[in-house]
């Protein structure tokens, strides 16, 4: 039975990887009437584990500031594993990048709003992340980048 079988698309797992949250200048900072300023970075990585295995992770960075003292730090890490198979390579871009990431995301955002409410703050909720749009800025960057490369230099004389 040498069938070529039809795509496989499968969530294997979802899980923290990793976490931490710091508050370096508490208990202190927690008694400035001031308002904090948020600052919020995503990160989203995406690679083989085995044949036809891939872990996708995103990584969170919630870090929150009165004037320049840090009043916590936290850093979520949430990961996937897919199993993918019998996919068109110009189609694996895409599920790692878009679908993966979809899946693995309201996890996250979960668990960020839990880690910074079990360290005595209000929880921060992560927005809504529209993963296509972010895919089609990194091709579209990463294109730019690779005709600047490609592009003859200008000869001066």
């Amino acid at each position: 039975m040498s069938e070529q079988q039809g795509p496989i698309f499968q969530i294997q797992r979802v899980y923290l990887k990793g976490a931490s949250l710091e508050q370096p200048n508490s208990p202190a900072i927690l008694l400035e009437q001031e308002a904090p300023t948020v600052d919020i970075q995503l990160g989203v990585n995406a690679g083989p584990v085995a044949e036809g295995i891939f872990e996708v992770t995103i990584t969170a960075t919630v870090q929150t500031k009165i004037k320049d003292k840090t009043v916590f730090l936290a850093e979520a890490t949430q990961a996937g594993i897919f199993e993918i198979r019998n996919l068109p390579q110009e189609q694996m871009g895409q599920v790692m990048g878009i679908a993966c990431p979809q899946i693995v995301y309201p996890y996250l955002r979960g668990n960020v709003a839990d880690l910074i409410q079990r360290g005595g703050f209000p929880p921060v909720h992560l927005s809504e992340i529209n993963f296509q749009a972010m895919y089609e800025q990194q091709q579209q960057q990463a294109a730019a980048a690779a005709a600047a490369e490609s592009a003859p230099a200008a000869i001066t004389q």
